[in-house]
């Protein structure tokens, strides 16, 4: 249930796109209803320096299923990706009720094809082979963008996901009539450094490589022009979360030597 960034598919259409590096604060609910229980928080932090990406993300929930029984989940992600999209090395802690799984990784783009090498816990390494349009997680969302100012519709997507699959996701991206796909949540404040210019969006997300037909788990929220994502509402079928920005702090880009 960990809020799911989006990446693209086709068309090279980015060159307007930029993601800036921010640090985004959101409140999660259980059900899109104004009175939802608060059931825990996430953080998207986004640094940028000369050498590439740097991203950090931390979820804590905390849901209470019956009166006696609470599921406490925590996902924490740590990545470096080359501002040139083609690597991306990563470690993930995971912990449900106290029960903790680690891994890390690498993913590279390299000859034409994608591969990633994951190690989950102190298992052997697996060797995967990923469709060649897998993105990694920062590019895959500038192309998102990209796409998005490029007027597409609806478009499929494929993207690596280093906390839910460890694997590629296959997405299929639609833009939303009308306005935000949802009224934000009572107690959101105005939230100062978002763009004038974003785009409702409902994302379907499967396995990438078996390319099933029914959906994991699908996605509304709203993509602004920077980056930043609002308004998200996650079902799997079995529970509805939503995750709301309460807070966004925006960073500059860092002046580089030209090579």
């Amino acid at each position: 249930m960990g809020i799911v960034l989006a990446g693209l598919l086709l068309a090279p259409a980015m060159a307007l796109a930029q993601v800036q590096p921010h640090r985004a604060e959101y409140a999660l609910r259980l059900g899109v209803g104004s009175g939802a229980p608060r059931i825990g928080t996430a953080v998207n932090d986004l640094k940028l320096d000369c050498a590439g990406w740097h991203l950090t993300r931390d979820i804590k929930t905390e849901i209470a299923l019956t009166a006696s029984w609470k599921m406490r989940l925590a996902s924490t992600l740590d990545g470096e990706e080359t501002r040139s999209g083609n690597r991306f090395r990563f470690s993930t802690r995971q912990s449900q009720n106290g029960s903790e799984r680690e891994a890390r990784g690498r993913v590279e783009r390299r000859d034409g094809e994608v591969r990633a090498e994951i190690v989950r816990g102190d298992g052997p390494a697996d060797q995967l082979v990923l469709p060649a349009p897998t993105m990694m997680p920062v590019a895959a969302v500038e192309h998102l963008v990209g796409r998005l100012q490029a007027k597409a519709l609806s478009f499929p997507a494929l993207m690596f996901d280093a906390e839910v699959l460890g694997d590629a996701f296959l997405v299929e991206v639609t833009e939303q009539e009308g306005g935000p796909p949802r009224a934000s949540k009572p107690g959101a404040k105005g939230i100062s450094g978002l763009p004038s210019k974003s785009w409702p969006v409902f994302m379907s997300f499967t396995r990438g490589r078996s390319q099933q037909q029914e959906p994991l788990f699908t996605v509304s929220a709203l993509v602004f022009e920077n980056g930043v994502l609002d308004r998200l509402t996650v079902e799997t079928g079995l529970v509805t979360v939503t995750a709301d920005l309460q807070s966004l702090e925006m960073r500059p880009f860092p002046s580089c030597p030209r090579s």
